[in-house]
């Protein structure tokens, strides 16, 4: 495949989209990129993003609980809104060690 040019849709600057580019995104199923990598690494920062977990380095809002098996005061990543049990790490780890 050639080196085809894609006009960006953020800023309307042409850039390439090389021969090696168009074999991965065809391998994993990938439209082409509407926007060039400036663009699109700008629009990752925008949405706090950036890598694996999407978390941009942010501290995640903790919640406090207390343990439906100890009893022991916890944090957890969501509000619990005590529908379900919520376990400390140690207690939820052992919860699921027997799958």
């Amino acid at each position: 495949m050639p080196t085809t040019e894609i006009v960006c849709t953020a800023c309307g600057g042409p850039f390439p989209f090389t021969d090696e580019e168009q074999e991965f995104y065809e391998s994993k199923g990938f439209q082409p990129p509407k926007k060039c990598k400036p663009c699109r690494d700008a629009a990752k920062q925008s949405r706090g993003g950036g890598g694996y977990g999407g978390g941009g380095g942010r501290s995640r809002q903790m919640y406090d609980a207390v343990c439906a098996s100890c009893g022991i005061t916890t944090q957890v990543p969501f509000q619990p809104n005590g529908t379900k049990p919520v376990y400390c790490r140690e207690c939820f780890q052992n919860q699921n060690s027997g799958y």
